[in-house]
C-alpha cells in the first residue's frame, strides 16, 4: 500500500481518524542510526508502525523494529510525542490519518539487518550521511530531538 504525506498543505484531504503509532530512534554502539527506505513512499525513516490490540507501546516498538529491520531492540526511553494536525497521511486504500506518533529511544541487542516487504533497504547510517538522504520533515524533527539526548521528552 502506498501513502502520500501532506505537510501544512491546504489541498490535503480531511483526516478521518487518528491512529496511535510508534517509531524507534535506534543508535548503535558506533553511533550509527538504524534507518529503512520505506516501500510505501520511498523515503528514509525510522522503523515503526501502528499499535496493535493487546499490545503495549514498548512491545509495539520491539515488534515493529524486528519485523521491518531484523534487529532486536530494548526500549530505553521516550524521545517525544508528535501529533501535528498539519501532517496528514493519505493511503492508497482511501484511509486518511492525522499524524499521532510516539518516538522511542531504543538500543540494539541482537538480530541481523534484513529488509522486509515494508522496506526497500535497511542500514545503519552515520549522522553525517543523514543530510544526503530523502527524509520527511517530521522524521527530521524526531531525529533532531533524538540526537539532543535530553531527559525530558519533546511534547508536540
Amino acid at each position: 500500500m502506498s501513502r502520500t504525506d501532506y505537510f501544512d498543505d491546504p489541498r490535503a484531504p480531511k483526516a478521518q481518524r487518528i491512529v496511535p503509532a510508534v517509531t524507534a530512534f535506534v543508535v548503535s554502539a558506533q553511533g550509527e542510526l538504524l534507518l529503512e527506505r520505506r516501500s510505501d513512499n520511498g523515503r528514509w525513516g525510522m522503523p515503526g508502525g501502528v499499535l496493535e490490540i493487546g499490545e503495549d507501546l514498548s512491545g509495539a516498538v520491539v515488534r515493529e523494529v524486528r519485523e521491518e529491520t531484523g534487529i532486536d531492540v530494548e526500549v530505553t526511553g521516550l524521545v517525544g510525542t508528535y501529533s501535528d494536525p498539519g501532517h496528514v497521511i493519505e493511503f492508497s486504500d482511501g484511509e486518511v490519518r492525522q499524524e499521532f506518533s510516539l518516538c522511542f529511544r531504543a538500543r540494539p541487542v541482537g538480530g541481523e539487518l534484513s529488509a522486509s516487504t515494508e522496506s526497500f533497504e535497511v542500514r545503519w547510517v552515520s549522522r553525517e550521511e543523514l543530510e544526503s538522504l530523502d527524509i520527511a520533515p517530521t522524521t527530521r524533527l524526531r531525529l533532531g530531538h533524538g540526537f539532543l539526548n535530553e531527559v525530558a521528552p519533546h511534547i508536540g
